[in-house]
């Protein structure tokens, strides 16, 4: 009996991508059609499909902090990563990402979604929700569902206040302009760029958020 091919449209919505994503991994040689007629239909085993992210691939961990001088709380996420992975035994491979957790166009987050879409990993794990974005994490973490890709948070704890929320809230959001207007020459937009910064420093040192991340250090909580 002939074993049962899809075209690629059913093939796209088995691994949750698009159709010009399976024409691109078909000219890298990464993926490639079961079946191609002369008039260019291509033809998948669903089968085959189904099987990708199988039990081989590692586990994934994602570590983000949203500017440069940050850079040494995002090694600590890094290595608390690698350390508790390597506690439960699982391969794993780590993402790094520099970038606001508003912005869902950072390269490491573009990789980490590919991956998910493809089935690439079985787990994906973070060190806070918060890591993987501040808005929207709740939309990554159904596409993992819908994956079977299995969610692992290391801290939980307990949530912030109200406050504290808000101001983290408002320190990305600042985050995000000051970017934007980072090397204007607009005396008015420097002025502003100024201003941001100001009230960030002031922000923070309230809520003592800029020390928040160095909890990470401390170690996984039971």
């Amino acid at each position: 009996m002939e074993k049962r091919l899809v075209k690629i449209g059913e093939a796209a919505r088995l691994l949750g991508c698009g159709i010009d994503t399976l024409r691109k991994w078909e000219r890298s040689g990464e993926l490639l059609p079961d079946r191609k007629t002369k008039g260019g239909t291509r033809f998948y085993d669903p089968e085959k499909l189904l099987n990708l992210g199988d039990a081989d691939a590692p586990t994934i961990g994602y570590a983000r902090v949203s500017s440069n001088d940050q850079k040494a709380d995002l090694e600590r996420q890094k290595e608390m990563l690698e350390t508790y992975c390597a506690a439960k035994g699982w391969r794993t491979e780590i993402i790094a990402d520099l970038g606001s957790g508003m912005n869902f166009n950072k390269r490491g987050l573009r990789r980490l979604l590919e991956i998910v879409l493809r089935r690439k990993t079985r787990r994906l794990v973070l060190t806070h929700k918060d890591r993987l974005l501040r808005f929207g994490a709740e939309l990554v973490f159904a596409l993992c569902e819908l994956q079977n890709i299995e969610i692992v948070i290391i801290h939980k704890g307990e949530r912030p206040s109200f406050e504290a929320e808000l101001a983290e809230d408002i320190l990305e959001i600042i985050t995000v302009f000051s970017a934007r207007l980072y090397g204007s020459r607009s005396k008015k937009n420097r002025n502003l760029l100024q201003t941001l910064q100001a009230e960030a420093d002031r922000i923070g040192e309230e809520f003592s958020l800029y020390g928040k991340e160095n909890e990470d250090a401390a170690g996984p909580q039971n």
